[in-house]
């Protein structure tokens, strides 16, 4: 691809840094300026960068480079950054998209996160504060996508089709299960107080008993633990709560 004033395929980038790279962060932002100092902070971060002057060169890229995020200016040449920010979505619903944007009214930032945006960082920026909702972004999709399935001891659980399996013969749980266990896994080796559980599983205000917590539980255990008074997997913690461990 020749390079211009509006696009450049990070190329200078030392050899020992690209065999390492983490992945492709693709900067959509008109301002050659800026592109410099967005393309240096991630680079030093270990990311290979694709840089796109206008929204035409940003789709091409996209579609060319599968990049593991955007950070996406709102004013462009061709295409707005709403429009892309859509147009994006719509490619690949799982590529987070971070704006970057002098905009600062509370409107315009939720209209972006209604249209798919992952997150919206404010011009001028701490390049610290960037990188980590950026990467956190990142941490986040590929948490979702690592957990539709998941395995422990001699369980496989896909969490996308709703179907588990232990020592390759299937076990029957109910959606609530599901739910609780997809929690449990997304907070391993953390204890979950029932208070918690109950607020984030079952959404519950005002909790109406923290037995439902244990009975929910004890099913897991009989379904999952090959022996449910002994468990290995989803221990008590006394006087604290619950805590899975893989």
């Amino acid at each position: 691809m020749a390079k211009s004033k509006d696009t450049e395929l990070e190329a200078s980038t030392p050899d020992a840094v690209m065999s390492a790279s983490l992945g492709t962060i693709l900067i959509v932002e008109d301002d050659p300026r800026m592109q410099k100092v967005l393309r240096r902070i991630f680079t030093e971060e270990r990311y290979t960068v694709a840089v796109a002057g206008d929204g035409q060169t940003a789709l091409d890229l996209f579609r060319s480079e599968r990049p593991l995020a955007v950070v996406l200016d709102l004013i462009l040449p061709q295409f707005s950054g709403r429009e892309l920010c859509q147009m994006f979505k719509s490619m690949s619903s799982e590529t987070p998209v971070i704006v970057l944007s002098a905009i600062t009214e509370v409107v315009d930032k939720v209209l972006l996160l209604e249209l798919g945006a992952d997150d919206y960082v404010t011009k001028p920026f701490s390049p610290r504060e960037l990188t980590a909702r950026v990467q956190a972004a990142i941490r986040r999709q590929k948490k979702t996508t690592s957990l539709e399935t998941y395995r422990f001891a001699d369980c496989e659980i896909d969490f996308k089709k709703m179907t588990a399996r232990r020592g390759g013969n299937p076990v029957v749980l109910t959606a609530h299960e599901f739910k609780l266990l997809k929690f449990f896994t997304e907070h391993s080796e953390r204890v979950m107080t029932r208070e918690v559980l109950l607020n984030e599983v079952w959404g519950y205000n005002f909790y109406p008993t923290t037995r439902t917590v244990d009975n929910q539980i004890l099913k897991l255990r009989q379904k999952l633990e090959p022996d449910p008074a002994d468990p290995k997997h989803l221990l008590t913690i006394y006087g604290a709560g619950y805590k899975f461990v893989p």
